[in-house]
């Protein structure tokens, strides 16, 4: 999520915005998705850098974008000192945990932007709770080997 720790800060977190231009999204498309992603980023408090796309019949499993477009965005993020990568699409767990490795910054989907837009904005506690609610279905199949450090620990007598 967008760090919110310091709200009067005047340093916003800086982003990059990435998008795949597929057979069923052009490139004109695309560019609109990416200008209402720049506008929700704004929003949450960011300032968006660069944008990325690439031509794709299908995002790769992986890591969504190709290996070259991959290691353009790392550069760029090593040059610019990128604080977040924004994607326009929702990426499944596996993708955002092998992009996360990869570029070694947070790693957001629109879909998160989008929570975390709803959670600062939030003003009566039954508000919270459901943005609160949805935040931890969202987060709930990305949590999967989180706490693997602890699979050695033994339960038994004399260990209670």
């Amino acid at each position: 999520m967008i760090d919110r720790n310091h709200p009067k800060s005047s340093k916003n977190e800086r982003v990059i915005l990435v998008g795949a231009i597929t057979p069923t999204q052009n490139e004109e498309k695309i560019v609109e998705y990416l200008d209402e992603l720049e506008f929700l980023a704004t929003t949450a408090g960011a300032t968006t850098m660069a944008r990325f796309t690439q031509k794709l019949a299908t995002p790769n499993p992986k890591t969504f974008v190709g290996s070259g477009k991959l290691d353009e965005i790392i550069h760029f993020i090593k040059e610019e000192k990128i604080d977040v990568v924004i994607f326009d699409d929702e990426l499944p767990p596996s993708q955002l945990k092998n992009i996360e490795g990869a570029v070694e910054i947070k790693v957001l989907d629109r879909t998160n932007l989008i929570l975390d837009i709803f959670a600062a904005r939030a003003q009566t506690s039954y508000a919270r709770t459901q943005v609160e609610l949805a935040q931890y279905e969202y987060l709930l199949p990305r949590l999967t080997r989180l706490w693997t450090h602890l699979e050695r620990q033994k339960g038994g007598i004399g260990m209670r």
